[in-house]
């Protein structure tokens, strides 16, 4: 698996969600997030397409759409680095 970071939210801490990221070998779309645990939202969810025993619902805020369209869209710039501690290299 090679995870590609697309984007975060400008005002996330460093160590913070949500974010957008694409599997390279895939082209799955990842998200991170708000996991939703209210069961009013997850009846609602349900109503639409039952949520499986493996699956999470994440909510991501508005200000993530345009990340979202990159990651779906392929614009997204390879090999971006999100906030979060890095190795170092060399």
């Amino acid at each position: 698996m090679r995870l590609s970071f697309v984007g975060i939210t400008p005002d996330t801490p460093d160590n913070g969600c949500p974010a957008v990221y694409v599997d390279e070998d895939t082209g799955d779309i990842w998200f991170q997030g708000e996991t939703v645990t209210d069961s009013v939202a997850l009846a609602e969810v349900a109503r639409h397409s039952p949520v499986g025993t493996g699956e999470s619902v994440v909510r991501l805020p508005p200000v993530m759409r345009s990340i979202v369209v990159e990651a779906a869209s392929g614009t997204y710039e390879r090999g971006r680095q999100g906030p979060g501690p890095h190795p170092r290299h060399g």
